[in-house]
């Protein structure tokens, strides 16, 4: 038998010859059966099957979906087959990525899931990390991009580059129409379709986040100047929580007891809010803004700064706006003074906190302790070992394999962990003799937890579940005070007049509907 020298890759199929027609049609036949099941278990589960109307819709969309891939490749391979192969076997790879998270939390890659993904630390994006995500990379992904760049693809002339063009959007528009009566239908659940279609989900969205992120102020707009009306010292403690849904505090009613510290706590109240978004960086710019908008206007630290107020931010998390002040901690330069186990875990936040805000030497301080406690997929990971009060609990980060016990218990032991560290900064501010003191505790967004087969967060608001933009809005304010308004609801940017009010920062800004504190 005679011997093959020289070539490392036996194990790879020949490769085959194809035209670019055949080529991108049998690629668009992959990309639909291997990435395509969420986009039509949706639609089965929404069209009416049972009605000719229904039926045709289905049909057109299974046939759609292939044909308008095929297409899209076929004028790129024309232009050059390099860039062609490069790019399909790039987007198999990214499907499968995108799948992999859309399959296993229920997820819609829309534009601000986009902006999440951009917007992840190394941390974060690592705790994603599962034997089922490498297979589905390998098998999905891998093995047929091998194949896309094994695969000879010959050339076409232009007459007949055209003449397939032609007749390809011909079909596709002749489709489209005789789909008329359920565009309406296609436009109402048109995000959800958008977000589950490979690869167009996370190109089409891609662009469009940066479009819009370019569209934005380079530089934040200015508010206008303020001023502190009186000498008394003052200090106000806003904690931002991350994924805390409202509806797993019992200081809301919960049955499981995840507030053991601060429903004992004198001086406590509770409101209903909801938030501007499901992601964290729409969020916490809501929090921080003194009006829901789409521009960046000035946050509530940097004007406090600017209008000589002490501003301290602490976090162990991501996604704010640019904060432009003097005292920004991060969660390594906030190991590096904290002792004991809590300093990997949110408790870090509090290490020597007390002893900087005496060391001020303003009458006027904000603290800011942006935290992380809440944040799947890893919740048991998210509280040292001695607050695991609910037991069995979910270690897994495949969500949807946990039984419905376990991973609540989990992420209920991250609302008792967040309930420790609360009650922590309240011990904190009762120390501070000197200071008028409250705290403001208040979520960047909720959490799904397998509640309609969703799990986590980012849903787009209009089809976002309750789960995901319910949250708690906690205060603290010394017992007796009567310092609250009774409200029944509030929303985030209730927090910033809120907090200028309390720290009596006059502001042609400032909107007293939207402070919570009495007069």
């Amino acid at each position: 038998m005679k011997e093959v020298k020289g070539n490392h890759f036996n194990w790879l199929p020949a490769k085959r010859s194809l035209g670019p027609a055949h080529f991108v049609l049998l690629a668009g036949l992959l990309n639909f059966v291997l990435f395509h099941y969420p986009f039509y278990a949706f639609v089965f589960a929404n069209a009416d099957y049972k009605s000719w109307s229904g039926i045709g819709l289905i049909l057109s969309l299974i046939i759609l979906m292939p044909v308008a891939y095929a297409l899209a490749f076929y004028i790129i391979f024309f232009i050059s087959r390099r860039v062609g192969k490069a790019l399909m076997a790039f987007f198999f790879v990214a499907s499968s990525l995108a799948f992999y998270f859309v399959a296993t939390y229920g997820v819609i890659i829309d534009e601000s899931m986009i902006g999440n993904v951009l917007n992840t630390n190394t941390e974060e994006s690592g705790s994603f990390f599962s034997a089922k995500l490498v297979l589905f990379v390998v098998f999905l992904g891998i093995i047929p991009a091998v194949f896309v760049l094994r695969t000879k693809v010959i050339n076409t002339s232009l007459k007949k580059f055209l003449a397939t063009t032609f007749a390809a959007l011909a079909f596709i528009v002749a489709l489209v129409f005789l789909n008329a009566g359920n565009w309406l239908w296609i436009d109402k659940n048109s995000k959800r379709l958008g977000g589950l279609a490979m690869p167009w989900s996370y190109t089409v969205n891609t662009s469009l986040f940066y479009v819009h992120k370019y569209k934005k102020n380079q530089k934040e707009i200015l508010l206008p100047d303020a001023a502190i009306t009186d000498h008394k010292k003052s200090v106000m403690v806003l904690v931002i929580g991350e994924s805390a849904r409202r509806q797993n505090f019992s200081l809301y009613g919960y049955p499981k007891n995840t507030n053991p510290l601060l429903s004992k706590t004198p001086g406590i109240s509770h409101f209903d809010a909801t938030s501007c978004a499901t992601y964290t960086t729409a969020g916490v710019k809501c929090i921080l803004e003194h009006t829901a908008t789409d521009e960046l206007y000035e946050i509530l630290p940097n004007y406090l700064y600017r209008n000589n107020v002490e501003v301290i931010w602490r976090t162990t998390n991501w996604g704010e706006p640019p904060v432009h002040i003097k005292q920004y901690q991060d969660r390594e330069a906030l190991r590096s003074i904290c002792t004991g186990d809590g300093c990997s875990y949110d408790e870090v936040l509090l290490a020597g906190l007390k002893e900087q805000i005496m060391a001020s030497k303003k009458d006027k301080i904000l603290v800011v302790l942006h935290t992380s406690t809440s944040h799947g997929p890893t919740y048991s990971k998210k509280y040292p070992p001695q607050f695991e009060s609910f037991k069995p609990v979910c270690n897994s980060v495949e969500l949807a394999n946990c039984t419905n016990d376990a991973l609540m218990n989990a992420y209920d032991n991250t609302i008792v962990y967040t309930d420790y560290i609360l009650h922590k900064v309240i011990e904190n501010l009762q120390e501070l003799k000197e200071y008028d003191s409250a705290m403001i505790f208040v979520s960047d967004h909720g959490e799904s937890l397998g509640e309609k087969n969703l799990y986590m967060h980012g849903m787009p608001m209009s089809i976002a579940p309750k789960e995901q933009y319910e949250i708690p809005f906690i205060v603290w304010v010394p017992e007796g005070s009567g310092q609250l308004k009774p409200l029944k609801t509030v929303s985030q940017n209730h927090v910033f007049h809120s907090v200028l009010h309390f720290l009596s920062v006059k502001s042609p800004v400032y909107n007293e509907e939207m402070n919570i504190f009495k007069k």
